[in-house]
């Protein structure tokens, strides 16, 4: 049972592949939409898993701050413009595709931010502040930029989006907070750290690729309904997503350690395509849905080979603290 638990976490290159075609493939004969509401209950054990242990007063610390300007430059300031140049590149004969990309472009941060922040060994606390912010200023902007980039005014419910940042974010850190206080009656704060947090990090992956499934297979059918749209997005965003991967790569290797380095890819790679696709779906029509679920596709797809890569060239850790903290355990 134990190796069936931590199958995905130790096989991230197969697991989330696996779970996309299924998806796909069930998607297609079956209608899922009817699990769509289990998906905010999947990302809150999602997030929950990874905030077992996390000490709520470094959301307060000035620490961080670096990363969160840097983020907010790249969110808000040069991922719009690239989604802009390639709409108008590329996308100038499907203007509700373009509107699809601008969304997607929009809404940075998710759960996803966090949760792969985790896996990756990154700085978690800054992952939490950016899809805070991420969140609270892409309800703010996104109609305006909307409207500069497609031309039509879509109105973002912001007190729905502040009740999604306090279930998926808020919700699962004080129930993680409390599990921890609880966990700290039975064990000390370094049995806690070395013998029991290790255990929640499967359950984070089980339930982001529950969610990954659910996603996908309710839109399986209007993505073989629209074979002949599909291979124009895909190129667009691979395209999107590969200049996205570069520039915030960069920013982070120039001025950020290897922690806070990988918050800021995960915190501006990631988009909330949760809320595009809604976003889409009701403002623009099916076109602009289908490149935002093509975008969930690739975004995860990519973020598991990327954190492969990063950690074996760019964003290496830190052999000489790992063997401190062995050192001292031996001591």
């Amino acid at each position: 049972m134990k190796k069936l638990y931590t199958f995905p976490k130790r096989n991230l290159l197969i697991s989330v592949p696996l779970v996309l075609v299924a998806g796909f493939v069930i998607g297609a004969f079956v209608d899922t939409s009817f699990l769509q509401p289990t998906i905010l209950y999947g990302t809150i054990i999602m997030i929950y898993a990874t905030m077992v242990g996390f000490q709520l007063k470094e959301l307060t610390s000035l620490k961080g701050s670096k990363v969160l300007v840097l983020s907010l430059i790249i969110n808000f300031a040069i991922i719009p413009l690239v989604a802009f140049l390639l709409g108008k590149g590329l996308l100038q004969d499907y203007p509700i595709m373009f509107a699809g990309l601008a969304l997607s472009s929009l809404l940075p941060t998710s759960g996803m931010t966090i949760s792969w922040t985790a896996i990756h060994k990154g700085n978690v606390p800054a992952a939490v502040k950016l899809t805070v912010f991420g969140l609270i200023l892409g309800s703010l902007l996104t109609p305006w930029y909307l409207l500069a980039m497609v031309g039509q005014y879509v109105d973002v419910n912001i007190l729905e989006t502040f009740k999604t940042i306090a279930f998926v974010v808020f919700l699962p850190m004080l129930l993680g907070h409390i599990t921890y206080k609880f966990m700290l009656k039975k064990y000390t704060p370094e049995e806690f750290k070395k013998g029991v947090k290790p255990s929640f990090a499967p359950l984070s992956i089980w339930a982001m690729l529950y969610v990954i499934f659910v996603s996908i297979s309710m839109k399986a059918k209007m993505i073989i309904e629209n074979l002949q749209l599909i291979a124009i997005a895909l190129v667009v965003l691979i395209v999107f997503y590969l200049l996205n991967y570069v520039i915030s790569t960069v920013v982070a290797k120039k001025f950020l350690n290897r922690e806070d380095g990988i918050a800021l890819v995960n915190g501006t790679v990631l988009r909330n395509l949760s809320i595009a696709i809604g976003l889409a779906a009701t403002s623009f029509g099916a076109e602009a849905a289908l490149i935002v679920t093509l975008a969930f596709i690739v975004q995860q797809q990519s973020i598991t080979y990327y954190g492969k890569l990063a950690n074996k060239y760019w964003f290496k850790p830190d052999i000489s603290k790992r063997e401190k903290g062995s050192l001292k355990a031996t001591v």
